[in-house]
């Protein structure tokens, strides 16, 4: 599903909320299984059942619900056939478990959904579906299969088989499992638009697989199935400083698949791999996940995945061990060409030279339409800077690369002509960050600006938030750092997509609220929970990139990035409402903070990295280190608490005191207000993180004000600080200097980056620094989250998560003339909107259908807060609907 262009999204949801008003119509919408609409391949034996209620009218609230499961949809409606009935609950919950008999793989469940409204009138009934996948390992047929070549043969193999269906298809799914990289071909076509599968796991304790509806790619008589194999993580042959090529795991791509067709008599028949495939080396002569890929055209083998093709000069495959014995279904959002972007710009230097110019930093891939002789050598260099003279610079970018020769360039694919008139080339089995892309050719070619497009490759994950103001740099970095963070989502969350691509865990829990306000991205994020939990040493301690061959168990991996284990869970359920990821990493929180618990000295801890790339100032490891040793312990309480683990809770809460306290007595002078040496990053944590005893708050709130003003308005953090600073400030009074903060123009800060034409967000506030300078950087990401928070006022309330009920705590800013700020929640559009009018602010909200709202307007002595014409105090609960409120001075 591709992401909607952001003003096209929000008016489709604000026409849906209008027109239901208007008609007064009411109905279940967004029936989810799993967070995905209709899926395919469900493993989970108790999937999760969601949705929203689709109902304009003022106080909207479902009164009760009833869910009944089966295999037939017409049986659920004639009440036959049932597996599971809910019966009729008196519940406002829109998140279900699945409790009924126990589910069979390859199955179609339809699940039928009725709810009563505020009137406890029944509202029209819903109907969808979810399918089940493998359920186990013990349902493969197929073998895992390879060809026979070593680590160090370079190019990728094809494989291939042709079979003929035995009777009349009803329906086919294809499940294909694999260590590397794969694409899937049915007669000559590829299946699905999915790019980069499987998703990269530590592939020696879980391996994902991918379901496919191969219904309508297959037909009566012979078919030919073909699949190509990359290298991605798995077979890491280029050399780098983070070791890959030494993984553990490492051996040659292998896969295995199943194809399995049911006939319309209801039998089924399993098409799967084994000894009778046949396997070819293909044109793809080099593919790395981490540099480029190199292609010979000379060597195509055309019609290679179809029915008539002659394979008898091909080899024998070889079978092959599982990887591991944990396979499990990939049910997330895939990676695919979410945007196609066109050249802006091109420079000619030669007939054998050119520079194209995307407009933008992306993450992704080009493609090239060219034509010319027989055996020319085209190279496509990708870089996100130039030289002065025009050509690209990469040495911003490849300076962790370490080649062994010259055969295999950074970011620089390598295109070889067959000379059959006009040639297209695409990687498939990597990604690049850039903006320009320089080709050269060992002969004449002619290009145009339309022989070169981009495309902008991520997890497709839906977008579900928005913002739009009166000052356009806002609007440009919101839309940077939106740009960056989809850069960096790859079936995980990574910190760079060009010179490292790896899963940092810091960079990950720093960006967590800017991605979930922006994205609907829980799938991902459970998915890198267990790569956390597969990494996760027998004594608690985790990596600092996450998955990893085997860096990353340093001494620097410690609580202010790998916190990941505590952070984002608790994040995952305070905006979905969904405690089940925090359960599954319940245990192992409680390892890793038991971990530190025991290495740390009073409790306080050095284990970390600190406040990494700061502009000037530093801040105290012990300090840093230990305030994220409490997030852990106090979210690890939380949790023990809402699970009713009573020993926990009490072990756990008694420890996450002890951690505060010893943080103030070693830290903080109650008589002046200051934290360490009283710089922003050490005064903003203790804020942000809940460390400040309540009676100094705002002491400690006004000196961090201070020193922003102190420091000239600007930024004087790393990327500890950077996620602190603007929540503290405008959480505790001082939402004003955050927001001259955020929108500073002048160095340092964001928008110096906008102002200087940048179009993601970059890895040092210095943008002529001389290390630590990728320009498409996620780790300063936690402004696009503040905006909602910090501006717009969206906040999660913690005792009924999920956007059950909404905190609105607008920040009307001094150098705004209007702000608006809308999440797609759980529960539907969430808007808050504020615009100044001559005699005060009016400000709009929408509270979804099903939820609350605690309103809560920041007003002086002077002004006045009205409601429907009447006036109304400054902190109130509503219900759901529409409302405009108005905020009147009283003085002109």
């Amino acid at each position: 599903m591709s992401i909607l262009k952001p003003k096209l999204f929000i008016a489709t949801l604000i026409f849906v909320f209008s027109a239901a008003q208007l008609v007064f119509s009411a109905e279940p919408q967004a029936l989810k299984c799993e967070y995905l609409l209709r899926p395919i391949g469900v493993d989970n034996p108790h999937p999760r059942l969601s949705w929203q209620m689709s109902d304009g009218r003022d106080g909207a609230m479902q009164k009760a619900y009833r869910i009944v499961v089966g295999t037939d949809s017409v049986q659920l409606i004639n009440k036959a056939g049932i597996i599971w009935d809910s019966g009729k609950k008196s519940s406002t919950i829109a998140l279900v478990t699945y409790d009924g008999a126990t589910l069979k793989p390859f199955t179609k469940y339809y699940w039928q959904l009725e709810l009563w409204d505020k009137d406890s009138k029944p509202l029209k009934k819903s109907i969808s579906s979810f399918e089940t996948g493998m359920m186990g390992m013990q349902n493969w047929r197929g073998t895992w299969i390879s060809d026979r070549n070593d680590i160090n043969i370079m190019p990728a193999p094809y494989f291939r088989k042709v079979f003929k269906p035995a009777k009349v298809i009803k329906s086919a799914r294809a499940y294909v499992a694999a260590a590397g990289l794969y694409e899937l071909y049915l007669n000559g076509k590829k299946v699905g638009n999915h790019r980069l599968d499987p998703m990269y796991t530590r592939f020696d304790r879980r391996n994902l697989y991918v379901t496919y509806d191969v219904t309508t790619d297959l037909r009566q008589g012979d078919n030919a199935v073909g699949v190509l194999l990359g290298n991605g993580w798995y077979n890491h042959q280029s050399l780098a400083v983070w070791n890959f090529d030494k993984a553990p795991w490492r051996a040659r791509p292998t896969f295995c698949l199943d194809l399995r067709i049911t006939y319309t008599d209801g039998t089924v028949e399993t098409v799967k791999t084994g000894a009778d495939w046949k396997t070819s080396l293909s044109p793809i002569i080099s593919n790395s996940i981490y540099t480029a890929e190199q292609y010979d055209a000379r060597l195509e083998q055309k019609g290679w995945n179809t029915i008539n093709f002659d394979d008898s000069k091909w080899r024998e495959v070889t079978l092959r061990a599982t990887p591991s014995k944990n396979i499990v279904s990939q049910l997330m959002h895939p990676i695919r060409n979410a945007e196609e972007i066109s050249v802006k710009k091109l420079r000619k230097f030669a007939d054998t030279s050119y520079v194209f110019d995307l407009g933008r930093n992306i993450a992704g891939v080009s493609r090239l339409k060219v034509k010319g002789e027989k055996g020319t050598v085209i190279r496509l260099r990708h870089a996100e800077r130039l030289y002065p003279d025009g050509h690209t610079d990469l040495s911003n970018i490849d300076v962790y690369h370490r080649p062994k020769d010259k055969s295999d360039p950074f970011q620089t694919d390598i295109f070889i002509l067959g000379g059959d008139g006009e040639e297209e080339f695409m990687p498939l089995f990597n990604y690049k960050g850039f903006q320009y892309v320089e080709v050269t050719s060992s002969s004449p070619i002619s290009l145009n600006e339309k022989s070169l497009v981009g495309f902008f490759m991520h997890s497709d994950v839906p977008a579900v938030g928005k913002i739009s103001s009166s000052n356009e740099l806002i609007d440009k970095l919101w839309w940077a750092t939106n740009n960056s963070y989809l850069s960096n989502l790859y079936g995980f969350p990574t910190d760079c997509p060009q010179r490292e691509k790896n899963g940092w865990t810091g960079d990950g829990h720093f960006a967590i609220e800017t991605g979930l306000y922006n994205f609907d991205g829980i799938t991902v994020y459970e998915k890198w929970m267990a790569d956390h939990r597969d990494e996760q040493q027998p004594n608690g301690v985790l990596p600092d990139i996450i998955p990893t061959g085997g860096w990353g168990y340093g001494t620097a991996n410690g609580t202010d990035w790998t916190s990941t284990i505590a952070i984002i869970p608790w994040n995952i359920y305070m905006f979905y409402g969904d405690s089940k990821l925090l359960s599954d990493n319940y245990q192992s929180i409680k390892s890793y903070v038991n971990y530190v618990e025991g290495t740390s000295k009073g409790y306080l801890t050095t284990f970390g990295r600190g406040d990494w790339v700061p502009v000037k100032s530093t801040s105290d490891l012990e300090y840093t280190s230990s305030v994220y040793f409490y997030v852990d312990a106090d979210i690890l309480a939380k949790a023990a608490k809402l699970f009713g683990n009573q020993n926990d809770y009490l072990q756990y809460s008694a420890l996450a005191a002890k951690i505060r306290n010893a943080i103030n007595e070693k830290f903080f002078d109650s008589k002046t207000g200051i934290y360490g040496k009283g710089v922003q990053t050490e005064l903003s944590m203790a804020l942000q993180w809940n460390i400040v005893p309540e009676a100094s708050r705002q002491l400690v709130a006004n000196n961090l004000a201070a020193r922003v003003k102190a420091d000239g308005m600007h930024i004087n953090v790393g990327v500890l600080g950077a996620k602190a600073v603007l929540n503290a400030l405008s959480d505790n009074g001082h939402s004003d200097v955050a927001y001259k903060l955020a929108s500073q123009d002048t160095y340092p800060g964001w928008g110096w980056w906008i102002k200087n034409g940048a179009t993601t967000l970059h890895e040092n506030w210095d943008m002529q620094a001389t290390r630590d300078i990728s320009d498409n950087h996620m780790m300063f990401g936690e402004i696009g989250g503040w905006f909602f928070k910090g501006i717009g006022g969206i906040k999660v309330d913690e005792k009924q998560p999920g956007f059950k009920n909404i905190l609105l705590t607008p920040h009307f800013v001094e150098g705004l003339d209007h702000f608006e700020a809308s999440h797609e929640g759980p529960y539907g559009l969430i808007l808050s909107s504020w615009k100044r009018a001559p005699k005060g602010i009016k400000y709009n909200v929408i509270v979804p259908a099903n939820s609350t709202a605690s309103v809560q307007i920041p007003v002086t002595t002077d002004a006045e807060v009205f409601l429907d014409g009447k006036k109304v105090a400054n902190n109130l609960n509503i219900k759901s609907g529409k409302y405009l409120f108005e905020i009147r001075y009283l003085k002109n």
